[in-house]
C-alpha cells in the first residue's frame, strides 16, 4: 500500500501535464462564470503581469480570503524587515482583498496551476528565496519543483484537521513522499503539530495562530457614517459569513425577535457574495415592498427594511462596527465555522453554532472564558441574540472576556519569524 501511495505523486504530476488542454477549457468556463479574472488569466499559466521587485523575494501562498487575511500580519512584518513579498491566491475575491490590504513591498499574482511548465515559468521569473504556504495549501508538483531547485518550502500557520489527517493516513506512501519534502512546518496547535509530524514532516514547530495578530478590519468611514444615518438608532444585529440553510434560521430568529423589537434590522453577509440575489429572493419570495434590501443593487435602507443583504466584498467590518451582536456562520450547518476574531476586534459579541471544527481551539478557549455564546438552531439563536440585545452590559462583558483570550494568544508573528529567518535570505536593498 505504501509503495502504491508513493506512486500517486508522479501520477498526479503526469496527469496534470496531460490534462493541460482540458484545464485551459476549465479556466475559460470559470472566467465566463466570473470565477477567474479575464485580464489576468495568464497568471494561472505562470505569466507574470507585474515586474519583479529588485532583490530578495519571499513567496507567500494563501488559498483564499481567510488565508490571505491571516497571512497579512506576517506579510507586513516581512516587508517591514526589508523583504519583498509575492503573495499568491486562487480566487477573484481574495485578489480584491489583497489589492486593498497588502502593504508596500508586496505584490499579488494568481497562483499558477500545479503543472510543471507553468510552475517553471513562474519560478524562473520570480526566483523566490523561500516559499511559505499558509495553513494547509500544499500542492504536490509545486513542492517537488521547489525542492528540485533547492528553495525552502515551509508551511506557516499550519492547520491539519482530523478528517484531512485521516485521509492522508489512507495513503501513507504518498503522505511521506509529499510532507517529507517540506523544509519545516509552523503549526497552530500541538494537535496540528502531531498530525503534520505523523505524516512525515521532520521539522515541526508550534507557533500559534496568525489570526490572533491580525489588525481590526479596515472600514470606509464615509460608508459607516451613511449606514449609521440610515439606521437612525434602530436596533440591529449581523449574521456574518452565512451559508445555504443558515439564512432560514436567521429569518426565523428575526421573526421571533421582531415581537420585542418591531423595527429590528438584520444584516445578512453571505460568505459567498454571489448568493446575494438568491438570499434576497428567499427572504422576500413575493418580491414585494422594500422589506429586503440588497447592497449590490445599492438599495436604500428604509423604515420598512427588515433584512439588509450585504453581498459585497471587503465590507464586513462595517457591519461588525454597526452591530452589537454578530452570529458567525458556517456553524449552524456543517461547514466548520468561520473566524470569530474579526467581530470581537470590532466590539461585537459573538454567537456561533456547534460546527466549528476549522477553528476548534479558538472557539474552545473563547467558550471556556465565557467570551462566546453557542447555539444549535434558530430558536436558540433568537434567544441568544435577544438576550445580548436586551442587556448591553452583558454583551460588552462578553466582548471583554473574548478580547482577553485574544490577547493571551497574540505573538504568533514573532514566533513565526524566529523560525523563518534562517530560510529567508538577506533583506533587499529596498529597506535601506
Amino acid at each position: 500500500m505504501a509503495d502504491a501511495g508513493g506512486g500517486l505523486l508522479p501520477l498526479w504530476r503526469y496527469a496534470g501535464f496531460v490534462a493541460r488542454p482540458a484545464l485551459k477549457l476549465v479556466l475559460a468556463v470559470r472566467t465566463a462564470n466570473g470565477k477567474e479574472d479575464p485580464a489576468r488569466r495568464g497568471e494561472r499559466f505562470g505569466r507574470a503581469s507585474v515586474p519583479r521587485p529588485t532583490g530578495n523575494l519571499v513567496w507567500v501562498h494563501a488559498a483564499s480570503v481567510g488565508e490571505i487575511t491571516a497571512a497579512l500580519p506576517l506579510v507586513e512584518a516581512l516587508t517591514a524587515r526589508g523583504h519583498n513579498v509575492l503573495a499568491t491566491t486562487g480566487t477573484v475575491t481574495s485578489a480584491r482583498v489583497a489589492a486593498e490590504r497588502l502593504p508596500a513591498g508586496a505584490v499579488h499574482q494568481f497562483v499558477p496551476l500545479d503543472i510543471v511548465p507553468y510552475l517553471s515559468r513562474f519560478l524562473d521569473y520570480w526566483r523566490p528565496s523561500a516559499a511559505l504556504f499558509v495553513e494547509s495549501e500544499i500542492w504536490p508538483t509545486t513542492i517537488g519543483e521547489l525542492e528540485r531547485r533547492g528553495i525552502p518550502r515551509i508551511v506557516v500557520n499550519g492547520r491539519m484537521s482530523e478528517r484531512s489527517h485521516g485521509g492522508w493516513r489512507r495513503w501513507p506512501g504518498a503522505a511521506r513522499a509529499l510532507f517529507g519534502e517540506l523544509t519545516a512546518c509552523l503549526a497552530q496547535t500541538s494537535a496540528d503539530a502531531e498530525r503534520f509530524s505523523d505524516l512525515g514532516v521532520k521539522n515541526v514547530h508550534i507557533s500559534g495562530n496568525l489570526k490572533f495578530d491580525v489588525a481590526p478590519l479596515p472600514i470606509d468611514e464615509a460608508e459607516l457614517a451613511a449606514l449609521k444615518a440610515a439606521l437612525n438608532g434602530r436596533p440591529c444585529w449581523v449574521a456574518a459569513s452565512t451559508h445555504a440553510g443558515e439564512e432560514d434560521m436567521v429569518a426565523f430568529a428575526h421573526a421571533r425577535l421582531s415581537a420585542r423589537w418591531p423595527d429590528l434590522l438584520t444584516f445578512v453577509v453571505p460568505r459567498h457574495p454571489e448568493r446575494g440575489p438568491a438570499i434576497a429572493q428567499r427572504l422576500n419570495p413575493a418580491g414585494q415592498g422594500d422589506s429586503v434590501a440588497l447592497r449590490s443593487r445599492r438599495d436604500p435602507i428604509t423604515p420598512n427594511t427588515r433584512f439588509y443583504v450585504a453581498d459585497s466584498i471587503g465590507e464586513i467590518g462595517l457591519f461588525f462596527r454597526l452591530s452589537p451582536v454578530a452570529f458567525v456562520g458556517g456553524s449552524l450547518v456543517d461547514i466548520g465555522g468561520h473566524n470569530p476574531i474579526e467581530p470581537i476586534r470590532l466590539d461585537a459579541a459573538v454567537v456561533s453554532g456547534p460546527h466549528v471544527a476549522n477553528f476548534r481551539s479558538i472557539y474552545a478557549d473563547l467558550g471556556n472564558a465565557g467570551g462566546i455564546v453557542s447555539v444549535e438552531d434558530g430558536d436558540m439563536l433568537a434567544h441568544a441574540v435577544g438576550g445580548l440585545l436586551s442587556d448591553p452590559k452583558s454583551a460588552q462583558a462578553s466582548v471583554a472576556l473574548a478580547k482577553a483570550v485574544l490577547d493571551q494568544h497574540s505573538g504568533s508573528v514573532d514566533r513565526t519569524l524566529d523560525v523563518l529567518t534562517p530560510f529567508l535570505g538577506p533583506a533587499s536593498e529596498r529597506a535601506a
